[in-house]
């Protein structure tokens, strides 16, 4: 059954569109991360282009953190102040992440641009996780100790100005790296259509100290509000969001999510990382395997503008 797209313009099997969304939100809740990286490129690959797949992603994200922070928040699982700063940077960050997306859309780069930055990406964070989850599989099955980072220690990061208190959260340290994820995170999200969840809470907890009590409701407001923030500016400036494409992914979506939620309470945690590092690593190689491949066809038609 053939769907038509009014913003990406081009028909789509609907019943594919939902089993991408059910397959990603199974994802997504197996491994409790937003799923962007992974819904972007599969868009991308069955033919949206690389414009429309982040603006539409950037309203699914936002409106799948929802639920999920609302939750974390009546647990008193965030921690509003961290929060705040984060988003001081996020805001800033989506604001230039999207006015770079429409600079590289006018000069005619950016299909190549958000491509290479799915492969460096996705590639690196992907190897790093993957090597660390079969180096904690090799010490559990070895029966040696797990290397655990002490919430108390400190690092050069701690000795930064401009410190301030995080009661929720129990962290006294400067604002200067915290507004710096923030930005990293905003502007990745905006010219990538990604939560960024799987590179934030990692940041957190081992660069911030933050304890795992707080670190996931945080990063999920972070990831709602930046993703609003980018759909919007989106919308506004480059027209590219498709309401009706974001719609039944977030029906597939919320379907996959349950079960992924109960499947990955089944799977060890060292077990989890290593799956989860292989998928992103995975994704990255298609990419590169995307750049270097001959195109069907060896030109494209693009509008310029009519001379005066």
């Amino acid at each position: 059954m053939q769907i038509y797209l009014p913003i990406a313009d081009i028909p789509v099997n609907i019943f594919l569109l939902l089993a991408m969304g059910a397959a990603v939100g199974f994802v997504s809740g197996m491994f409790g991360i937003g799923g962007g990286f992974l819904m972007t490129p599969l868009l991308i690959f069955v033919g949206i282009t690389p414009g429309v797949a982040v603006a539409s992603v950037a309203s699914h994200i936002a409106a799948s953190s929802f639920s999920g922070a609302l939750s974390y928040w009546r647990r008193r699982a965030i921690d509003p102040a961290l929060a705040l700063v984060l988003l001081t940077g996020g805001i800033i960050g989506t604001a230039l992440g999207v006015s770079t997306f429409t600079l590289l859309r006018a000069l005619g780069q950016l299909d190549l641009m958000i491509a290479l930055s799915y492969v460096v990406l996705l590639s690196s964070v992907g190897a790093a996780m993957f090597y660390e989850g079969l180096r904690a599989m090799i010490r559990a099955y070895r029966g040696g100790p797990v290397t655990i980072r002490r919430p108390g220690s400190h690092g050069w990061i701690h000795g930064l100005p401009l410190k301030l208190r995080f009661k929720r959260s129990k962290i006294y340290i400067s604002i200067i790296p915290v507004v710096a994820i923030g930005i990293l995170i905003g502007f990745l999200g905006a010219i990538m259509g990604i939560g960024g969840g799987f590179i934030l809470v990692p940041l957190l907890i081992y660069l911030l100290r933050v304890p795992t009590s707080t670190v996931i409701g945080t990063s999920m407001v972070l990831t709602l509000v930046t993703m609003m923030v980018a759909t919007l500016l989106h919308a506004a400036t480059n027209h590219l969001v498709d309401a009706v494409l974001a719609l039944i992914l977030m029906v597939g979506g919320v379907t996959g999510a349950q079960f992924g939620a109960r499947a990955g309470q089944r799977i060890r945690g060292e077990q989890l990382r290593l799956l989860l590092g292989l998928l992103i690593l995975a994704v990255g190689v298609r990419f590169a395997i995307e750049l270097v491949i001959r195109p069907e066809d060896l030109f494209t038609i693009r509008e310029i503008g009519v001379s005066q």
